[in-house]
């Protein structure tokens, strides 16, 4: 048995084989078709035209973002830039490798995209240090504001009430926003005005620590504001002036 009296040489020279790699399902039931023949020397040439055929991106090859270095650097000619910042110009690829491994570092391509590619002689171990210590400062140094949530009873105990709110005062003392929501239930729904005034005088007391961010506002059941942490501004110093002795 052979894939001829299967059908699969007119298959094989068919403009199918090109677009193949689309469909694993495809692959999937002729491999079923001719299990038996693993062996054979037609199933290895029709195994590797389907390989051939399938996207570099679907075998798994791993693209790589960093810069190319030494030999990896395949461009007959390159601007150099010296270890200490000199332009040296457009030099043959031979050359700067060898003038790079003479200084005892590397060649990285720093610019690929220019005509001809921009590469300096460096460290490529401390360049990338360097690069990875910047990107961990800038994450260190994003602030990161997160919103809690407090929720209040229209008719809430004085208690309770300053509970909550020492809570609130030290979230936003803390850098935090805070989202402050009146829970209305049954007959609560027809007087709104009692959630409202709740919210100012709340907003009144904290006005030293905090801005009302969205002023009150009816969401169905629940009045919601969000109070966001106040500037802090630095305390100007006065000084005192001396009198000179005469």
């Amino acid at each position: 048995m052979s894939l001829k009296s299967l059908g699969y040489i007119d298959f094989l020279d068919s403009p199918k084989l090109g677009s193949i790699h689309s469909s694993s399902g495809c692959i999937r039931s002729h491999l079923l078709r001719f299990g038996e023949l693993v062996a054979s020397n037609e199933v290895r040439l029709f195994f590797a035209c389907v390989v051939m055929n399938v996207p570099a991106k679907q075998q798994g090859e791993v693209i790589s973002t960093e810069p190319r270095i030494n030999d990896r650097i395949r461009v007959p000619e390159v601007r150099l830039i010296g270890y200490d910042g000199e332009q040296l110009g457009v030099t043959a690829i031979d050359k700067a490798i060898k003038l790079s491994e003479e200084i005892g570092l590397d060649l990285v391509e720093i610019s690929p995209d220019a005509n001809p590619p921009v590469c300096k002689i460096m460290d490529f171990g401390k360049y990338k240090y360097e690069i990875a210590q910047k990107a961990r400062e800038a994450r260190q140094n994003q602030t990161h504001i997160v919103v809690k949530e407090m929720r209040l009873r229209p008719n809430i105990e004085p208690h309770d009430y300053e509970t909550k709110r020492s809570h609130i005062e030290r979230f936003l003392n803390g850098g935090d926003k805070v989202k402050v929501t009146i829970q209305f239930r049954g007959r609560e729904q027809s007087r709104p005005e009692m959630g409202y005034r709740l919210l100012q005088k709340l907003a009144e007391e904290l006005a030293e620590v905090s801005v009302v961010e969205f002023a009150p506002k009816q969401e169905g059941r629940n009045m919601t504001m969000v109070l966001g942490p106040a500037k802090k501004t630095g305390s100007v110093k006065k000084a005192g002036s001396g009198t000179k002795a005469k």
